[in-house]
């Protein structure tokens, strides 16, 4: 039987080699994935603007689901941001991330409501609930992207390791 000797280089190198597969790398996102992501976006928030823009409802109707759609959008990233926040380790407070969730969930609500009482067409009402859903998908997304980006770019703690700049 053969005895196998470890040195403390050993131990360091299994540590090492530990740490660095425990370790979470953030890939950065591809151009299709971020063009996608701007397309559905734009495609939803479009065609809710435009389908509101042709519509024949009062001007106070159309605010209101103007005003719905900018309160979603606004809504999904701030959850977006507070739960990848949380992910990463970085602190957020119960309250804003429970208010994330219930402006989110209200922004929902208010659009379910004001269609449920709409005298629009069940194909229209379809129309601004899928462009909602799409926007909102694309903003999430969007963010995603924009924070993963974000984190791929290399970062420098001190002076000393940061490239130079020649004058």
């Amino acid at each position: 039987m053969r005895e196998t000797q470890f040195n403390e280089n050993d131990f360091e190198q299994e540590e090492r080699e530990g740490k660095a597969m425990n370790q979470t790398t953030i890939q950065q996102p591809s151009f299709a994935f971020v063009a996608a992501s701007w397309a559905a976006l734009l495609a939803g928030f479009a065609a809710f603007l435009i389908g509101l823009w042709n519509a024949g409802m009062q001007l106070n109707e159309k605010g209101y689901y103007f005003t719905v759609l900018v309160f979603g959008l606004y809504a999904a990233i701030s959850l977006q941001k507070s739960v990848r926040d949380r992910a990463e380790g970085i602190p957020v407070t119960g309250i804003y991330y429970g208010l994330s969730w219930i402006a989110l969930l209200l922004s929902i609500a208010l659009l379910v409501v004001g269609l449920f009482n709409a005298t629009l067409q069940l194909s229209e009402k379809g129309f601004y609930a899928m462009s909602f859903v799409l926007a909102l998908f694309g903003s999430v997304a969007v963010q995603k992207n924009t924070r993963d980006l974000q984190n791929a770019k290399p970062r420098y703690t001190d002076a000393e390791s940061a490239p130079s700049v020649q004058e």
